[in-house]
């Protein structure tokens, strides 16, 4: 009885931890594709154009400011709606997404 309970104890340990590693492996790769992808997206938009990238960024500057703006006041009583809704969920998505790389791409082996 107690040797089946102990099997049965390792047996869900080992499964954890396969879980975990397999998940951490995951993270790691999603981080380092998506540090990837932003390198090449910042390399082919300016070697397209410097000057509408340097706007662009200006742009997507203003846009995630207003984001987290809008995210840290107190919501109005009807709620976010239209350019808020939209610069707040881009706020957020960014802030997942540097997290992401904060914590993940730092010990990635494609640096």
């Amino acid at each position: 009885m107690r040797v089946r309970r102990a099997a049965e104890r390792v047996g869900e340990f080992l499964i954890d931890a396969v879980g975990e590693v397999v998940a951490e492996l995951l993270l790691r790769l999603l981080a380092c594709g998506l540090l990837a992808c932003l390198a090449l997206v910042a390399y082919l938009s300016w070697s397209f154009s410097p000057r509408l990238t340097l706007a662009g960024a200006g742009l997507l500057g203003v846009l995630l400011a207003h984001g987290a703006w809008r995210f840290f006041r107190p919501a109005p009583k009807g709620g976010r709606r239209g350019l808020a809704a939209v610069t707040v969920a881009g706020f957020g998505a960014t802030a997942v997404a540097a997290l992401l790389l904060l914590f993940y791409a730092t010990d990635c082996g494609c640096l």
